[in-house]
């Protein structure tokens, strides 16, 4: 019996094709590699997983708050844009104007940094109502830091930020309004919160 089965398998490595055994290819493994930590005799898996933000529907008492509430979200998302474009090009100026020497450079550079901005969003900020300029503001303070009044005073003079604050006060606007994001301007901190994670 033994001998046969030598002859056999002689005669299956002589045939055309005989003894060819393919080679393996290697495995390839899918997955993560995590860190882990050991319990007992146990190997757990330690994974970090995103935070969640959950939102809860937002309840009204009648239509009038509803009304009011989506007014306000909807100003909000008007003027949140240029708050946020105002905190860019603020520290963008502020950086360069920290470089510059003489008086007379930084003259010529707002000078023309203004002119740029009117070029691009005069038209667009006249458009805005008289609830949207306070809400911008407001939001102005969020995103720099200052209020509009120190703003002005930084990068125009003390004449021009008074000058200014005075024109605003005859049409209800207070350039030197602070943002509160935990009283008077909660609602708009949430609705601008909603509006970065992507809620609204």
């Amino acid at each position: 019996m033994y001998r046969q089965l030598t002859i056999i398998a002689i005669i299956g490595c002589c045939l055309p094709g005989g003894g060819y055994l393919p080679a393996q290819q290697p495995q390839q493994i899918q997955g993560t590699t995590v860190a882990a930590r050991v319990v007992g005799e146990d190997t757990l898996p330690v994974i970090e997983l995103k935070g969640v933000d959950v939102v809860a529907a937002r309840q009204f008492s009648n239509r009038l708050e509803r009304f009011r509430y989506n007014r306000l979200v909807h100003n909000v998302k008007v003027v949140y844009p240029y708050a946020r474009l105002a905190g860019n090009k603020f520290h963008e100026y502020s950086e360069a104007l920290s470089q510059m020497d003489s008086e007379r450079e930084r003259r010529h550079f707002i000078r023309q940094a203004e002119q740029e901005i009117r070029d691009q969003f005069e038209d667009e900020l006249r458009r805005l109502t008289i609830s949207q300029g306070l809400i911008l503001i407001k939001l102005i303070d969020r995103e720099t830091n200052h209020t509009s009044y120190q703003v002005l005073k930084e990068f125009r003079g003390i004449f021009s930020a008074v000058f200014w604050q005075s024109l605003g006060r005859l049409f209800g606007y207070n350039l030197r309004t602070e943002y509160d994001a935990f009283g008077e301007d909660q609602l708009i901190e949430e609705i601008v919160e909603l509006i970065e994670a992507g809620f609204i």
